[in-house]
């Protein structure tokens, strides 16, 4: 999201794995009584795999908590054709990383998962969410399947464009000057980040990252497996793939739930500006908490927390705050930390930790650690690609205009739309996004999705989400024909964190199939 400078210039996006595994330890007592087949007969193989399977050893940081896991991998090729098959059957291909943790009980199918991202790996999540619901409905009747998309986590190629000091030094640039030249500066930052790509991994690969051929790539994990149906949990950009595949292969879904909607008939730009409202959203519900703290460092007064934001982050793009980090808090890093806060409640307190540091020339570093929390950072310096793989991909999901005045329109709104993250005037002018620059063209366009049939998708929505905005849930549902949980609350995506109306909802329909038509909650 260029037109707001946050996050280093490019749209927000977080996966749930930060947080889904500890939440998830609640189901079983949060979902009650369940409905549906009993867990206790002896466990009953699945369908013949064509996988060869073997230890997670080397993927997961804790083999022994799900001791019954097996890894493998699926090589499927670089370019799909229009029909589904090897565009070059002796060219190149990826290797798709797998999990599959076997249903301990009387045995319904395979639940596929995928936490979004994009760019998040399903593995790590699968390994997780085995190790935390052991014993529970879902790992009684499912074997949990997780399988990293082209390019993401334990697959290969993993896509990486940048080195560690390389993204080191993007998050220091403030991208804030929309004169005519700092304009230029900036989209010179976004060609060469473009650049990188292009060169480490190749005009063809870059070209096939997409949620089309992601699509394909599962129901090759599915073919793998010897499903004939597959059951999905999808969240946030996980509900775009879980749309596209129900599209592609309708009749190869059982059930799926869709948490955190994407609405994929949205254009970028609208859908940004969606974005940004859904932050200010949640920007202002964790002001109004903060303010009833005697110590809020954005104050009481709720006319003034916007500006009071500004006093405290605006100047870091002259000079950052020294933090015991000797890289000190960039004004980039702020924002990146302010956002990832928004995305939870739960880290609200880090947030204000982060600005009371600011507001009595202090250590602001929680803000710094939010922001490498966002960014995937280790302690030594190391990082995660997600970020590369998220831009790799979006920026070939839709097609983005490249005239610049449409940028300094889309400017305009966002300024309105979010205050909080707007600095500075309105110049007129305003850099493209950076897929408006990226070297390889779109392979899809926005479009209404067409569901799977009756009774098949439940999609499940939150008021207050900032990333996913509840509307688009809702728009979603109608193009599918689903079902629609709404789920009131300021977070983003809700399914087993521990909400027992949800849960009990979710799991009774991938238990019994049965729909639990429009609900609250």
């Amino acid at each position: 999201m260029a037109a707001v400078r946050w996050a280093g210039g490019v749209a927000w996006t977080r996966a749930v794995t930060r947080v889904l595994a500890a939440a998830l330890l609640g189901i079983t007592a949060a979902a009650g009584p369940v409905p549906g087949p009993v867990a206790h007969a002896a466990p009953q193989q699945g369908p013949e795999s064509s996988l060869e399977w073997g230890s997670c050893a080397s993927w997961v940081q804790d083999p022994a908590a799900i001791p019954t896991a097996q890894c493998g991998t699926v090589a499927v090729p670089v370019e799909w054709d229009a029909a589904g098959d090897p565009a070059n059957p002796q060219g190149a291909q990826a290797q798709l990383a797998v999990i599959r943790i076997p249903a301990t009980g009387d045995r319904i199918g395979a639940l596929f998962v995928n936490p979004g991202g994009p760019g998040a790996s399903a593995v790590n999540t699968v390994a997780g969410m085995g190790a935390a619901l052991a014993g529970s409905p879902l790992t009684d009747h499912f074997d949990l399947v997780g399988f990293d998309p082209r390019g993401v986590g334990h697959s290969t190629p993993q896509l990486r464009c940048r080195t560690d000091a390389e993204i080191d030094a993007y998050r220091r640039e403030s991208l804030t000057d929309y004169s005519p030249a700092g304009v230029a500066h900036i989209e010179d930052v976004y060609r060469q980040f473009a650049q990188q790509c292009l060169d480490r991994m190749g005009a063809p690969f870059l070209a096939n990252i997409g949620t089309a051929s992601a699509a394909r790539d599962m129901d090759a994990v599915r073919a793998a497996l010897g499903e004939n149906q597959i059951n999905y949990l999808g969240f946030s950009y996980g509900t775009q793939l879980g749309a596209a595949y129900a599209e592609q292969f309708g009749d190869r879904v059982r059930t799926m739930v869709l948490d955190g909607a994407v609405n994929p008939s949205l254009d970028p730009i609208t859908k940004n500006a969606r974005q940004l409202a859904g932050f200010q959203k949640a920007f202002d519900a964790y002001a109004a908490d903060c303010a009833e703290s005697a110590d809020c460092p954005l104050g009481a007064d709720p006319t003034q927390f916007v500006s009071r934001y500004h006093q405290l982050i605006d100047p870091l793009v002259s000079a950052p705050a020294v933090t015991s980090d000797p890289r000190g808090l960039s004004y980039a890093d702020a924002i990146t930390g302010t956002g990832n806060a928004l995305y939870s409640a739960r880290y609200w307190p880090y947030l204000t930790s982060g600005l009371l540091g600011l507001a009595r020339g202090t250590d602001a570093g929680d803000l710094l650690l939010l922001a490498d929390d966002y960014w995937h950072r280790d302690d030594s310096g190391q990082y995660q690609p997600l970020q590369d793989a998220f831009n790799a991909i979006r920026c070939v999901d839709a097609p983005f205009p490249t005239d610049p005045a449409v940028w300094a329109e889309a400017d305009r709104r966002n300024r309105a739309a979010a205050p909080f993250l707007a600095y500075g005037e309105f110049t007129g002018y305003a850099p493209r996004d950076l897929c408006a620059l990226w070297p390889v063209p779109a392979t899809s366009a926005p479009h209404p999705v067409t569901g799977p049939g009756p009774g098949k998708v439940v999609v499940v929505s939150t008021t207050g989400d900032p990333a996913t905005p509840y509307q688009a849930g809702v728009e979603l549902a109608r193009q599918m024909g689903a079902a629609l949980i709404s789920f009131e609350g300021t977070q983003h995506t809700v399914v087993f964190n521990g909400d027992a109306c949800v849960d009990t909802a979710v799991l009774n329909f991938f238990l019994t199939q049965t729909s639990p038509g429009d609900l609250s909650c």
